[in-house]
């Protein structure tokens, strides 16, 4: 593990470029991560960065030993929450605990790690009162009939950070009839109570937060008046973050965030994620049909600032890449245990590998070039590159037939630390191998409506046939499996086999 890193560049969106991260004190990260509104199953889309900051809050804390405090909200009072609410005939409470279970209950299901904090908008409505009142009193923001706004002509550089025109905004804006704002592009900062909502108590009458409010309130309770890193998708640069920053900076008169990095989004095929486009996938959909490694490795498989895509074929693809990942995992646990077995004992020494100038190298260079992928703005496709490399490498080295040797231990052993060890910063390849690849092929039989039992007979019979000495049964029950996607593989032990990927 290394000390406090000088070298690791971010790419701002706020200056539009990578700049070296400066940390606000030196070894420790705060970072805000803006989360669901519970009111329904979350798609996929919305785990795109749960995925990716998980990696950055691991790679920050596993490897350069900083102290991290990992802020990810939920967003439990909301127009859509209330709606619900009403839809369903329930409380909207009811409606936002029994969405924040579920969402937890995905969370669990894709496997990462839990943020350090994960705070409710109902359980800071005194911070946020507090923070609207220190708007007011700085000038930024007005109250109308109950309702406060935040005014962006007192925000002297608002839209820096998406970098729209503003005069071209004001412009475009639609402007109701009996609007209370004074510009199109005030927003509310609190909003008077209806009937049958969620309300409570304010200097301004009964009411409840605005949407935007939440985030600075939470952020500054759990993280200080400046954090490190904000994070969210690109779909909130605009109103919702640049409205953070304007609501913060009027509040505190200091500088909100260091550094905003922002995910792209997720596309079906040649379209974007969406609901008004009817082809969202739930995370919950997403995890029955296929399981949450996949997903993880999906997304990380592409540069966060980069579109990914969740077509079929792409989908196919990445359970090809994490079955060759799992297969040479498994081919080391297994080449362990027969060294083990054998007598011998793991030792460290790379140099007492198989072939110690090439794959010995390559053991010895994936840490350091994760380390440099890494620190050039999170490049995870990068990573992963170099996780093939080695397991090229690796399977190189199994030749049928081969002996336990201390070589053949020391290879293998070294082998499987390397790529755990990385991939536990993504929260990849921590599973069970030859189960995960039962798992992934069950995931493909389904896919060609084959059944494991009539795989396994078919398997079996061949095998028979070898036994008696039918070879011309037995090459044509191989060709009968290889036609369906079955791949062979011949053991003294007997015949192995998993779905071609």
């Amino acid at each position: 593990m290394r000390e406090f890193n000088l070298k690791m560049k971010i790419y701002n969106t706020l200056t539009q470029k990578k700049e070296e991260f400066k940390p606000i004190k030196a070894g420790e990260l705060k970072m805000y991560l803006c989360g669901p509104t519970v009111y329904n199953l979350v798609h996929v889309g919305n785990f795109r960065g749960p995925i990716f900051f998980n990696f950055v809050r691991n790679y920050f804390q596993n490897v350069l030993n900083y102290k991290v405090k990992f802020v990810y909200n939920y967003t439990d009072v909301d127009d859509k929450i209330i709606n619900k609410a009403i839809e369903e005939n329930i409380a909207a409470t009811e409606v936002s605990e029994k969405y924040i279970k579920e969402f937890e209950k995905d969370f669990k299901a894709v496997g990462l790690r839990v943020a350090d904090v994960n705070p409710k908008v109902t359980e800071h409505i005194k911070e946020i009162v507090s923070l609207i009142e220190d708007i007011i009193k700085n000038g930024a923001a007005y109250v109308v009939d109950g309702e406060v706004f935040c005014s962006i002509e007192k925000i002297k550089d608002y839209g820096k950070l998406s970098h729209k025109n503003i005069q071209d905004l004001i412009a475009g804006a639609r402007v109701e009839i009996g609007e209370k704002k004074k510009n199109p592009l005030d927003f509310s900062l609190w909003k008077p109570a209806k009937p049958g909502e969620p309300s409570w108590d304010s200097p301004w009458g009964k009411g409840r937060p605005g949407w935007h409010i939440e985030c600075s309130a939470m952020a500054k309770k759990h993280l200080g008046e400046t954090i490190d890193i904000h994070g969210g998708g690109i779909d909130l640069i605009f109103p919702h973050h640049e409205n953070e920053i304007a609501q913060s900076e009027s509040a505190n008169n200091k500088n909100f965030v260091n550094y905003w990095m922002h995910n792209n989004f997720i596309n079906m095929g040649k379209d974007k994620m969406s609901k008004s486009l009817g082809n969202i996938f739930t995370v919950r959909k997403f995890v029955e049909v296929f399981n949450g490694e996949i997903l993880k490795f999906l997304i990380l498989s592409a540069h966060y600032r980069s579109g990914a895509d969740f077509s079929d074929n792409v989908i196919e693809h990445a359970i090809a890449g994490l079955a060759r990942i799992y297969s040479s995992l498994a081919q080391a646990e297994k080449m362990i245990i027969m060294c083990q077995n054998a007598g011998f004992k793991y030792q460290t020494d790379l140099t007492k590998v198989l072939d110690p100038s090439g794959f010995g190298a390559k053991l010895n260079e994936l840490w350091p070039k994760m380390i440099t992928s890494a620190e050039d703005d999170f490049n995870t496709p990068e990573i992963l590159a170099e996780i093939f490399n080695l397991v090229r490498s690796f399977n190189n080295l199994l030749k049928p037939g081969i002996k336990p040797t201390q070589e053949l231990l020391n290879s293998a052993q070294k082998f499987k630390n390397e790529i755990t060890k990385v991939g536990s910063l993504m929260s990849l390849f921590e599973k069970p191998a030859v189960s995960f690849l039962k798992e992934l092929d069950d995931i493909l039989l389904e896919q060609k409506n084959l059944k494991r039992e009539e795989i396994q007979l078919k398997v079996d019979a061949r095998s028979n046939a070898k036994a008696a000495k039918d070879f011309i049964k037995a090459d044509k029950l191989r060709a009968e499996l290889t036609q369906m996607g079955i791949e062979l593989r011949d053991n003294p032990g007997g015949t192995e086999w998993e779905v071609r990927k």
